[in-house]
């Protein structure tokens, strides 16, 4: 069982790169849902840290349609990142349908040159995210960040089942949207998916908090 924790600060970054996390995803400003971190502030962590570290790719919050200039803003974080030893990216765009846009996702994936890239919560805009998942797999991403197309990981556990069920041979479905540990255990047998993500950042809190991240691995 994989616990990715997301994380939107350096401390938090720290808190689960010294937990029992396998992984962290590395990104800035909670409130907008994670955009692109600070590209300093990721090569002070793999100097420190040997555990894999995922950067976010998203010049802004918001949606996941981008301008041009938003774009190749994406483009230069990718290939800064990868210099600074990213060990993954995370991204996603959608086109003015809110659908998978196709060949941007695969300049960015070109442009990651073999380092495994997770399409994330934007699949859950998607009409379809069946369809979607198809296209994704045909793009070459190795992950999908996703709560089912609804709006938390519980409320899309029967379409995260089936995503399991159909994909996992292809893609490993990342089960995320509202993770904590008293839903994890549930979410596992419901779903019996195998990765899990979440922020560890409990209601009255700011950051990730290590207990928290303890008892999520515990309950996996």
């Amino acid at each position: 069982m994989f616990l990715e924790i997301a994380t939107f600060d350096i401390t938090s970054a720290e808190i689960a790169l010294n937990s029992v996390a396998d992984r962290i995803e590395f990104c800035a400003d909670i409130n907008s849902g994670g955009i692109t971190p600070d590209l300093e502030e990721l090569r002070y962590l793999k100097e420190k840290y040997s555990k894999p570290i995922h950067v976010m790719i998203r010049p802004v919050g918001g949606g996941f349609l981008y301008t041009e200039s938003e774009f190749r803003q994406m483009q230069k974080s990718i290939i800064a990142f990868s210099k600074a030893n990213a060990d993954g990216f995370v991204f996603g765009i959608l086109n003015e349908d809110q659908e998978i846009d196709v060949e941007k996702n695969k300049i960015l994936i070109d442009l990651a040159s073999g380092k495994p890239c997770v399409f994330h919560r934007a699949i859950d805009r998607t009409k379809n995210i069946f369809e979607s998942t198809e296209k994704l797999i045909e793009l070459g991403f190795k992950e999908i960040l996703t709560s089912g197309g609804e709006n938390s990981a519980m409320e899309g556990k029967e379409n995260l089942k089936k995503l399991v069920e159909d994909y996992s041979d292809d893609i490993k479905i990342l089960i995320g949207g509202g993770v904590r540990s008293n839903n994890i255990s549930e979410l596992k047998n419901v779903t019996h998916g195998q990765y899990f993500h979440s922020s560890a950042v409990l209601s009255y809190e700011s950051f990730a908090n290590a207990d928290e991240i303890k008892k999520l691995k515990v309950n996996l």
